[in-house]
């Protein structure tokens, strides 16, 4: 059976600005199932699957997707070096990956996040749910289900032994480190607005430009150098 199978025709025209996802998981069932909500709409093209690491990775350099749904357990090719092949790549720059995760279970979340994930996403997702979250990962605005990622990321960064202080971070105005620590925190740029008392617009500009001071690709890779660099901690914010 062939895990990889480009839908319909696939155009490289952004204009309609449909956002392309390819499917990396094992299971067929869970692959068609996300498929079939997927397809429905309008401006969102499922243009392959794969059904093991490797694909994934062939299957992205080769349709540049803007989101890839990734499962962590595959054969051949795990999913966090699948990720950390395709956030190294940097023909696929633009491609960002979510994690297919069942939280209990996968104890590579936080690495999956190191490697470049820019989020996660429960295989029991609701379909509204699975549809807001390709947008806002495609968008590059926020990481999806924040109060899920508030939480993997509470846990899994409590494995760091101590804080590394980056020196890059000596780059950042006081206000920049106070969005940056809230963002780290999980908030939206809207959250972050209301508790700094700003305009969004002003909020997303910071964010915006210490991603660029920073050399980070998206908001997980704030969030994950704010608790390594011990600018906040797991509670932060109770």
């Amino acid at each position: 059976m062939a895990d990889d199978r480009p839908s319909h025709p696939v155009s490289a025209d952004r204009g309609g600005r449909r956002v392309r996802v390819l499917l990396a998981d094992d299971q067929t069932l869970v692959r068609a199932g996300f498929r079939s909500i997927l397809d429905d709409e309008d401006d969102i093209e499922v243009v392959g699957e794969a059904g093991d690491g490797l694909r994934a990775v062939d299957q992205a350099r080769r349709l540049r997707p803007d989101v890839v749904l990734m499962d962590i357990r595959m054969p051949e090719l795990d999913g966090l070096e699948a990720t950390r092949r395709i956030a190294a790549d940097e023909r696929l720059s633009a491609a960002r990956v979510v994690i297919l995760t069942t939280f209990d279970v996968d104890d590579y979340v936080y690495g999956a996040l190191r490697a470049g994930a820019s989020g996660f996403l429960l295989k029991d997702t609701e379909p509204m749910e699975l549809l807001h979250a390709v947008r806002v990962v495609a968008r590059g605005d926020a990481l999806i289900a924040p109060a899920v990622t508030r939480r993997l990321i509470a846990e899994f960064a409590g494995r760091v032994r101590r804080p590394d202080p980056s020196p890059r971070l000596n780059a950042l105005t006081e206000r920049e480190r106070e969005v940056m620590a809230l963002v780290g925190a999980g908030l939206s740029n809207d959250e972050i607005a209301g508790r700094l008392v700003l305009s969004p617009a002003t909020a997303k500009t910071h964010v915006s430009r210490i991603m660029t001071k920073l050399g980070v690709r998206d908001r997980a890779q704030l969030v994950i150098l704010a608790y390594e660099s011990g600018m906040i901690t797991p509670g932060w914010l109770g």
